[in-house]
């Protein structure tokens, strides 16, 4: 069964700081390339960040560049998000995603999502 739960989110003060992590099952986490998006009610969801499944390369959205941070374990199976520099901006639902190959079909996995608030 495939599984990516999320973790971190919180209320936290504008300025501040949250990882996120994303822990995932059942499937072969090493081999999928990880992202993280992003939704507020009424508005589409955005590509936050990427990551390779190996890591060496990472993408992310003009907004968040500069204060967040991609990163992941495969030993471990988690992707991370680490937030700085919080802005009211940055409020949402943040959900990982994973993309990858068994075979020739493509998979494309969601997990649920977590809250991120900031505000004063």
């Amino acid at each position: 069964q495939v599984q990516l739960v999320e973790s971190g989110g919180g209320l936290v003060q504008p300025g501040g700081s949250l990882r996120l992590s994303c822990a995932a099952s059942g499937f072969t986490f090493s081999s999928s390339a990880m992202s993280w998006y992003r939704q507020t009610p009424g508005k589409e969801r955005d590509l936050v960040a990427t990551i390779t499944s190996t890591g060496g390369s990472t993408n992310y959205a003009d907004s968040v560049k500069g204060r967040f941070t991609i990163s992941r374990d495969n030993a471990k199976n988690t992707v991370y998000l680490q937030m700085n520099s919080l802005k009211p901006e940055d409020t949402a639902v943040y959900s990982c995603n994973a993309v990858g190959w068994r075979g020739t079909r493509r998979y494309d996995y969601w997990g649920q999502g977590t809250q991120v608030t900031v505000s004063s």
